[in-house]
């Protein structure tokens, strides 16, 4: 349970940064707090309901299986295993973010360009290694289309807070 519950807290967290990108290039106001906080919001409720997705696949898969006990033992394998490769990814995010806050405004700009923006591009080969850490962990076919599923869903929220309240933007 403790591996369902980090993965889900990466993933809402994920999800709240998702829509902070894709509305903070689009304002240039210097006082944007509120509207920073409203989009980090946003993403978190989109991030909530794509989340439901690999929750009720999960729930389908121990409802269906002839040995639930089995499939459970999988999927709790399965899930250790997507940990590990996001923790990873998470935590070259943090150091990022820390010398952004942290260091002078010319050093915190190079973390921005050398940290962040790459760690960025690179969130669906941190999925894609987290979907192989979970077969490889023993999770098997099962934990692979949880965790299919559930990386798909992390990485739709961006498109989906785009296309329904920036598409038209100015």
């Amino acid at each position: 349970m403790t591996a369902a519950f980090a993965l889900l807290v990466l993933g809402l967290v994920d999800a709240a940064f998702s829509d902070f990108r894709a509305y903070a290039g689009r304002d240039a106001r210097i006082r944007k707090r509120r509207a920073t906080t409203r989009a980090a919001l946003r993403g978190l409720v989109v991030g909530t309901v794509l989340l439901l997705a690999p929750v009720l696949t999960a729930v389908l898969l121990l409802l269906a299986a002839r040995d639930a006990e089995r499939t459970y033992r999988a999927l709790v394998a399965g899930g250790s295993g997507y940990l590990l490769p996001l923790v990873v990814y998470a935590t070259a995010v943090l150091l990022s973010l820390a010398a952004y806050f942290a260091l002078p405004f010319r050093a915190s700009t190079l973390a921005v360009v050398t940290g962040l923006g790459p760690l960025t591009l690179l969130r669906p080969l941190a999925v894609a290694a987290a979907c192989l850490g979970a077969v490889l962990n023993g999770g098997g076919v099962s934990a692979l289309v949880v965790g299919a599923i559930a990386g798909a869903a992390v990485l739709c929220v961006e498109p989906v807070v785009h296309r329904r309240w920036y598409r038209h933007v100015q």
